[in-house]
């Protein structure tokens, strides 16, 4: 006879998991020690140097960088899929209304529900390989369609069409502006979205993967992936950052205003990570493109980095505490014309292609993630009490 089945032995482990491996991937790594993180065997900061957005794109779906044909075939097939299906497009006024006080990320979860149920989209559990890469092309590039017009009809302004002749950031910020913008800005975008399109097992892309795990579709997939980058300390930071430059407003106030935060327990928003012991490498690529543009705003910013460092090492010895990609990001958005309540629907506009990776890993896995919790009640059972 078999031997009877036992559940296996709990294990402890840190809170929020911090440090546990839960499963190999292919995609990328964050090595927080030495400040470093990369898109497979690549850079994530040179990729962003070096290569356009629909590069790397292709690299986190594919496994290698395009050749330059290859390169010219995707980035066109992906444009081609910009446009929303008609029952999609009309569904947006309702929803941007819907969430008037909350904003496009939170019409995102609705639209992106709808433009699966619109595909047809199937469980990855039952369709192969290539159907889910098709599947995860296809939101992937309609995601900026979706979220600028949902801020432009929040705004009472319509939808502007995508351009199917313009790269992946330079269609983004014309269809929430309305203008072609000028090509330092773009580039600027473009080496943000580049540099956020993937950063290991955060609390958003964990989701993505546990419900692919499931085997659930791919608009379900990312629909949980955006509730939870919906949260203040996951993807929200960038427009708080700029809210503390215009707390401290003056290079006079600098030192005050932080001082007394810090003594208070406050959070500085844009500094400290939870992974990284050394300086972002994010964030000192975004300072470097920031610098690039110069004026009051870049100056203030490098000082309040300066003097926030230098307290934060007086007041907390012994940890390291530096700028995280939100701080410069915002200071680079705002440059670029990015109104503040579209910084983290940005964020997430490239990080889509991040966790649609991660979907398209994960479902060739069919063991369901599945932990367990220790439970710290009162001791059961206990008689039912009569009604």
């Amino acid at each position: 006879m078999p031997a009877p089945r036992t559940d296996p032995a709990p294990l402890d482990v840190p809170r929020g998991l911090a440090g546990v491996i839960v499963t190999d991937t292919a995609l990328g790594d964050v090595r927080g020690r030495e400040g470093f993180y990369h898109y497979r065997h690549y850079s994530a900061v040179e990729l962003a140097q070096r290569r356009s957005f629909e590069d790397v794109w292709y690299l986190m779906f594919h496994g290698e960088l395009p050749g330059r044909a290859a390169g010219v075939d995707f980035a066109a097939r992906t444009a081609g899929l910009r446009h929303l299906p008609a029952e999609v497009r009309d569904a947006l006024p309702a929803i941007a209304r819907a969430g008037a006080d909350s904003g496009p990320l939170a019409g995102l979860r609705t639209a992106l529900s709808l433009l699966g149920a619109s595909a047809g989209f199937r469980p990855v559990y039952d369709i192969g390989a290539d159907r889910r890469r098709t599947d995860a092309l296809a939101v992937c590039a309609a995601v900026p369609t979706l979220l600028t017009a949902l801020h432009r009809l929040g705004q009472g302004l319509e939808p502007v069409a995508p351009r199917g002749d313009l790269p992946f950031a330079a269609n983004y910020l014309y269809m929430l502006t309305g203008a072609e913008p000028d090509v330092s800005r773009a580039r600027a975008v473009e080496q943000y979205l580049v540099s956020t399109i993937d950063h290991g097992f955060n609390a958003s892309t964990f989701t993505a993967r546990v419900v692919a795990s499931t085997g659930a579709d791919t608009a379900a997939c990312l629909v949980a992936a955006v509730g939870a980058l919906s949260g203040p300390l996951h993807g929200g930071a960038p427009s708080r950052a700029l809210d503390t430059l215009d707390a401290i407003g003056t290079p006079g106030r600098i030192d005050g205003w932080i001082r007394e935060q810090v003594l208070a327990g406050g959070r500085i928003m844009g500094f400290g990570h939870p992974v990284y012991r050394t300086e972002d490498p994010r964030s000192r690529m975004l300072r470097s493109i920031a610098q690039g543009f110069g004026g009051p705003l870049v100056d203030f910013a490098v000082e309040v980095e300066r003097q926030v460092e230098a307290i934060l090492a007086e007041l907390k010895p012994g940890r390291e505490l530096h700028t995280n990609v939100e701080f410069y990001a915002g200071v680079v958005m705002e440059l670029c014309g990015l109104p503040r309540e579209m910084f983290t629907p940005t964020f997430c506009a490239a990080r889509m292609v991040g966790w649609s990776a991660n979907i398209l890993e994960q479902a060739e896995d069919s063991k369901i993630i599945r932990p367990a919790a220790r439970y710290v009640g009162a001791p059961p059972p206990r008689p039912v009490p009569a009604p």
